[in-house]
Order: structure tokens, then sequence, then C-alpha cells
């Protein structure tokens, strides 16, 4: 889920062009329902507050309404589109000509992380597009063929391909886990495509030769299924519905240890894993980050240049969720020269990995607030 060299050095205390999309744009709606759900208070975020004035002297958007996490369980608009090498699933909300974000979601999650995420943007006139990745969900490769790759830079190109397929020339950026290093390659390689960047657990571009060194014990200890799955042992839990589900949720209850979500809140992400292709993509991502798994050729300029850890320079907020284990102490210090442009940092207070869905009115605060740097 995250860059093991950024975390590592932290942790010492205990495509050139845009990919080309096969196709036209050809998308299908479907119908689903929100629901009314529970309310509850907020999370308090250190650093520059949410309106008014920010560290840098900016002024930001006025404050969204709080909304509770779970309020809302499913998305009103459901598309597919013709993206590259992909059939790709995706929720849509707001107004079809509105300013885009796009949310991308990590592992193991799926759209609904963004569910309470994206009424609030919708409601500011936003066009929020929350597309499933490769591999999960309703996303399909168009090729039996296609090899299930899940180096970085190929899962990047897919929000390429996705753009060019729904004409969006530029957008907000706002992602989580494996969505975040997403976020950060297209806004690293393709800073033309991309308005503005909200980026939880800051900058987690991948150096595989990097990541060859060994961290501290506990960092070791908190990566435990990344090395589960360097084995076929591994490979044959995620083959498995009933012991992927086991993993899955284990995962989540490690990484958000103040969530309180319920099985129906689990049970609806968890069938994004039921996907074809999920096993493969899943554990060809992190073998492929420790070296293990091959990449192709294809991609070898685009690793080249994000093996040299470019900076960021596109608007951008950090978001530090301060109960996700994996979150780097120092308030976003040891990544702050990866991003040169307008810039500011919060840490949330009492909130786990899945910072968007369990921190909804935060989440989208922040990308409200990026967007008017």
């Amino acid at each position: 889920m995250f860059n093991r060299r950024t975390f590592g050095k932290a942790m010492a205390l205990g495509a050139g062009a845009a990919a080309v999309t096969l196709g036209g744009p050809q998308v299908s709606p479907v119908a689903a329902a929100p629901r009314p759900g529970p309310k509850a208070s907020g999370p308090k975020a250190s650093g520059s507050g949410a309106s008014g004035p920010s560290a840098s002297g900016r002024t930001g958007a006025s404050a969204l309404p709080e909304v509770a996490p779970g309020t809302h369980t499913a998305f009103d608009r459901m598309r597919h589109v013709t993206a590259g090498l992909l059939d790709v699933g995706y929720a849509e909300a707001g107004p079809a000509h509105g300013p885009v974000v796009i949310c991308l979601h990590g592992w193991p999650y799926d759209i609904h992380s963004f569910v309470d995420v994206a009424p609030l943007l919708a409601s500011r006139g936003y066009r929020v597009i929350v597309p499933y990745l490769r591999g999960h969900g309703s996303t399909r490769f168009r090729s039996a063929a296609t090899f299930r790759n899940a180096q970085q830079s190929a899962v990047a190109l897919d929000v390429i391909a996705l753009m060019d397929a729904l004409g969006i020339h530029r957008a907000v950026l706002a992602g989580f886990d494996w969505g975040t290093r997403t976020a950060d390659i297209v806004a690293a390689l393709w800073p033309e495509r991309v308005k503005a960047l909200v980026s939880v657990s800051g900058y987690l571009i991948t150096n595989v030769e990097a990541q060859q060194e060994p961290l501290s014990a506990q960092a070791e200890h908190t990566w435990w299924y990344q090395y589960y799955f360097a084995t076929e042992r591994g490979r044959r839990a995620m083959e498995n519905a009933d012991k992927r589900r086991d993993l899955c949720r284990l995962v989540w209850e490690t990484v958000s240890p103040t969530w309180d979500f319920d099985d129906a809140t689990f049970a609806r992400t968890a069938r994004a894993f039921e996907n074809p292709d999920y096993a493969d993509i899943v554990i060809h991502n992190y073998r492929w980050r420790l070296g293990l798994a091959e990449g192709e050729r294809r991609y070898d300029r685009y690793e080249k240049r994000l093996a040299d850890r470019p900076v960021i320079t596109v608007p951008t907020i950090t978001l530090d969720p301060e109960r996700d284990p994996f979150t780097a102490p120092g308030n976003g210090s040891s990544y702050r020269d990866r991003f040169t442009g307008a810039y500011e940092h919060r840490t949330l207070t009492g909130i786990g990995h899945n910072l968007p869905q369990e921190a909804p009115t935060a989440f989208a605060q922040a990308v409200v607030d990026v967007d008017h740097f």
C-alpha cells in the first residue's frame, strides 16, 4: 500500500504522453440509491484549518456540513466506459459539466470508501468520478490475453485512459493507499492533467530498488501480508473466497483500530473482491514492489522516471491519519520536499487508514480547499 522507502526512513522509531484510449467513450448508466445512516461528530485536524487562512496565507473555501460516516450506503449512478485496456466501472455524482474530481481507492477497499465523500462534493457543484481500479468490482480487462499487471505506472495510465475516454482534460485527484500512489504518479508525470491533489499519507511513489533494504522489525511486522503474498500459500489464500474475506477484514481491523464498521459495510466492499482478476492483480502488485515479479517493458520509461522520485508541482494537501500504523512520524516532514507547489499538511486525530470513509467531511473539505489554492 505504501512506499517502503519513505516509510522505512520515518519508522526508525519502532504515458511521457497520455495513453491512447482504445475505442470511444461507451457509457451506460445503472441506478442505485443512498440510504440514511447514523450521525456522529467528525475528527479533529491539526495543522491549518479546513476553512479560513491556510499556512501559506491563502483563504480556503467555506466549511462543508458535517456528514457522519455511514450516512450513505450506495451511489446514485453507476456507469461503464471503455478506456485503454479496460472496461472501467465507476460511480458518478454531481452535475455533468461541473469541475471534475476523481477519487481513487486502495487495497483492500473499493469505491465505497468515497460513498459519503461524493455527495458532499456534488453538493458543491463538482462532477465526482470514482472508478474501480483494475481487478476490482465491475472493472474488467478487455482482452483475456492482456497480462494482469499491477505495477504502479500501469495503474496510473489507467487513470489517464479514463480521463481521455470521458473527455476530461484536467481534474482534481484525491486518493488513499493505492489511490494515493496512483494520483501522485499522474501528478508527477502528467501535471498538465491535474488541477490539484489530495494525497493521504503523502508521497507514495515506489522505488523498487530502494525497497530491497530491510526496515526495522516493527515496520516489517506491519507489512506482514506483503510477505505472505510473496508465497504461493498467500496466493491461494487470495484465490479462496472465505480466506480472502477473512484476510481483508483483518487488515481493515488492524489498520483502522478506531473505525467501528459493521458487517454490512464490509460486505458491500467485499463484493468488489469477487472480480475474476482480483487475486492476480493484488499478488502482482505486492510482488512487483518487492522486486519478485516482472513488469512489462512498455512501462519501463515511466518506471525509470519514477525511480528518481520526481517532485510534484501541482497544488497539494497531504493528509495523515493519526491512528494508521503506516503513518510516518514527523507530521509530514519525511515527504515534504517532494511537493514544491502550493502546499498544506493536515493530520487527522483518531482516524485510521481508510481515511475518506472514516472521516468523509474532512476528506471532502481538503478537496474543496485545495481547489481554491
